[in-house]
């Protein structure tokens, strides 16, 4: 089995041919049902076999808007197109969080995703006499820059009582950090997502150390912040928020369906998929965010203020918005 970039690839369609009748089965969110969003067009940003799957797999893409999803494979491209007008709505974790405040990016963070922490770790290749993390002073260390990759290699290095100086640290896009750890320019990868158990099923790569229990699982939901003085905006976003939320709910009682469905999207063999899905540690719930959120990304930018890659002066509350609240039922 080989993991090429056709997986990787950034792709545009829309789901606005699927609005039927309504948001069925939300009508916990008054505005919505109680507004025209005919005219709204909401631009989405998603990864491959997420959103734009999982949503009509569970029977809830009949929309009351358009929908217009955008594939990304980092949550740091998803703030940056959010903060370039490129599309309205998003997640990511909370690294690329930090570094969108420190930035000051024109983007507004309006919800959480709780979400699993597993399929996110340092790999090396299969052949590698690499068996702890010290073990890789002086190596060339692969990682995707602003990005929960980043976030847990600092740390795990931190663990071994060791910094990113005592590594070569090479920050590289996902398929690029796959070419060089298979081409063996690389002696370690930090990464996430299936890629991972791809990996180890062919073969070419095992994992050295799981990020599963250094991450949070707070995911932050973000929306370009020009589109919130509009009701029918808030009013669509919402309802799509609370739609993806129950969409995981409903698949999560079903994760044959949930590995059948995204299977063939993201080229990954069904078993595959769904060991992945069994093995992880917690489910993924939408809800407002919370001071407690805040909290937990002030912790992680902590750790890049030591590393002196962002200002100390960071701002996080002003970056969180609470104008979705009266929509969202938690």
């Amino acid at each position: 089995m080989t993991f090429s970039d056709k997986h990787l690839s950034r792709r545009h369609f829309s789901l606005g041919s699927l609005a039927l009748f309504g948001a069925a089965g939300l009508g916990n969110i008054r505005a919505a049902s109680a507004a025209d969003l005919s005219s709204v067009t909401l631009r989405v940003a998603s990864f491959r076999g997420m959103d734009s799957s999982l949503i009509p797999a569970a029977g809830l893409a009949d929309f009351p808007y358009k929908v217009e999803f955008s594939e990304f494979n980092s949550g740091n491209l998803i703030a940056q197109a959010i903060n370039a007008n490129a599309v309205d709505l998003g997640g990511w974790s909370e690294i690329p969080l930090v570094f969108i405040a420190a930035s000051k990016a024109n983007v507004k963070v309006v919800a959480t995703m709780d979400g699993p922490t597993t399929n996110q770790a340092v790999v090396v290749p299969s052949h590698s006499t690499a068996h702890s993390f010290a073990d890789l002073r002086g190596k060339k260390v692969g990682y995707i820059r602003s990005t929960t990759a980043h976030y847990f290699l600092i740390r795990m290095l931190q663990n071994a009582g060791l910094t990113l100086a005592d590594i070569t640290p090479v920050p590289l896009g996902m398929s690029q950090g796959l070419t060089a750890l298979k081409s063996g320019s690389l002696d370690a990868w930090a990464t996430y997502g299936y890629v991972i158990p791809l990996l180890e099923a062919d073969g070419s790569a095992r994992v050295l150390e799981s990020a599963e229990n250094i991450l949070s699982g707070h995911y932050f939901t973000g929306v370009n912040p020009t589109k919130l003085p509009d009701p029918a905006f808030r009013a669509a976003a919402a309802d799509y928020i609370q739609r993806l939320g129950k969409a995981y709910g409903r698949l999560s009682q079903n994760k044959a369906l949930w590995a059948k469905t995204i299977s063939p999207v993201i080229q990954v063999p069904e078993d595959i998929v769904l060991r992945d899905l069994n093995a992880q540690n917690r489910p993924y719930k939408a809800r407002p965010w919370t001071a407690d959120d805040i909290k937990s990304a002030h912790s992680v930018a902590d750790v890049f203020i030591q590393q002196h890659l962002i200002a100390p002066d960071l701002n996080l509350n002003q970056v969180f918005s609470d104008a979705l609240f009266p929509l969202l039922t938690g």
